[in-house]
């Protein structure tokens, strides 16, 4: 098997094991390597309000690039346990939490086809919050919406398209309202990755 790049959204708005926000990013970004993924770019940290507002403190993000020799299934399995370990129980859909790891992509890979990636694009809002998918859907089929996560992704992979839309990382940036990119600020520098 090849080794392939995986995109991963890191965030908390909560304290872990590990300590604060910050403090649990860096702790399962230490994590990643143990679980076979090789860390290759990492964003700055960002802080973003909770969504929906007023639902909890305001969230620490980032974005990850990593490579594995893996499955996108056994990528969010490692993605799980690194969750498990620093604590993470799931309990609500968009809740508060101390540590969240999402697997955005695995480079060009659509799944589990089209047609299911279509129907979770599609979904309203509401659906949204409530259903939650049984099966992996790649790339994340919100990726589009999500200021707080194309903004740490533009930093490290502008260029990435969406294999569904075609756009780029950066094409989805620019399509977001202005006050949506704007509720962002820089949170700290990157830690290293070597």
């Amino acid at each position: 098997m090849a080794n392939t790049m995986f995109v991963i959204a890191l965030g908390s708005n909560l304290p872990s094991a590990a300590g604060g926000s910050a403090q649990s990013l860096a702790a399962a970004l230490g994590r990643f390597a143990g679980e076979g993924l090789a860390l290759r770019a990492l964003s700055r940290f960002w802080r973003s309000p909770a969504f929906p507002a007023g639902s909890g403190p305001d969230f620490v993000n980032a974005c990850a690039l990593a490579e594995g020799e893996m499955t996108p299934e056994a990528a969010l399995a490692a993605l799980h346990r690194i969750e498990a370990a620093l604590g993470r129980e799931r309990h609500a859909r968009w809740a508060a939490r101390g540590i969240d790891l999402d697997l955005i992509a695995a480079e060009g890979a659509i799944r589990p086809d089209p047609a299911v990636q279509a129907e979770w694009r599609a979904l309203p809002l509401e659906a949204q919050m409530r259903r939650a998918p049984e099966t992996l859907i790649l790339p994340h089929p919100r990726l589009q919406d999500r200021a707080f996560v194309l903004i740490p992704l533009a930093e490290i992979a502008p260029g990435w398209c969406d294999p569904v839309s075609g756009r780029s990382v950066a094409q989805m940036l620019a399509a977001l309202p202005e006050a949506e990119k704007a509720a962002l600020q820089p949170f700290a520098a990157p830690f290293a990755t070597a």
